[in-house]
């Protein structure tokens, strides 16, 4: 059985973008105007030489992930969610961790819950306590166990 196009555009992305390519396109990725020039990806990443910038840059215009400006300039074409970067999400041009809205939502039910239990004065069932402080220190690890890998 064959894959389809598509699918196999994504394996072959994903085979393709890692080490200090992953970490070029992670960059542009954060960039508000997702336009960045040769230099600029040298200095921000601490690459030895804009030649090596300007390689993983033209690897994915190559991977038409990325378009070179007459300027010199590179903008993002299509942003992929591909290898880890299917773990994160965007928000303005921060990438962050997908767990971590579940992180936030159930440290809230928790804290609700241990807020309404004070306020009416009744007695925590052990089961709704167990299960929220599970569930938040499950998302808390999760969250920061991508953060931590992330390439940037």
């Amino acid at each position: 059985m064959s894959k389809a196009p598509r699918e196999f555009d994504l394996a072959f992305l994903e085979s393709e973008l890692k080490g200090k390519t992953l970490l070029v396109y992670w960059y542009l990725l954060q960039q508000p105007s997702h336009m960045v020039g040769v230099r600029e990806v040298q200095r921000a990443l601490g690459f030895s030489s804009p030649s090596i910038a300007a390689h993983h840059l033209e690897k994915l215009q190559n991977l038409r992930l990325v378009q070179k400006k007459g300027t010199g300039e590179y903008v993002l074409e299509e942003e992929v969610k591909v290898g880890i970067l299917r773990f994160f999400t965007r928000m303005g041009h921060f990438l962050v961790p997908r767990y971590l809205f579940y992180s936030i939502l159930f440290s809230t039910m928790v804290t609700a819950y241990f807020m309404l239990l004070l306020v009416l004065q009744i007695t925590p069932n052990f089961y709704a306590v167990m299960f929220g402080l599970i569930a938040v220190a499950i998302f808390w690890i999760e969250t920061i166990r991508l953060w931590r890998t992330k390439p940037f």
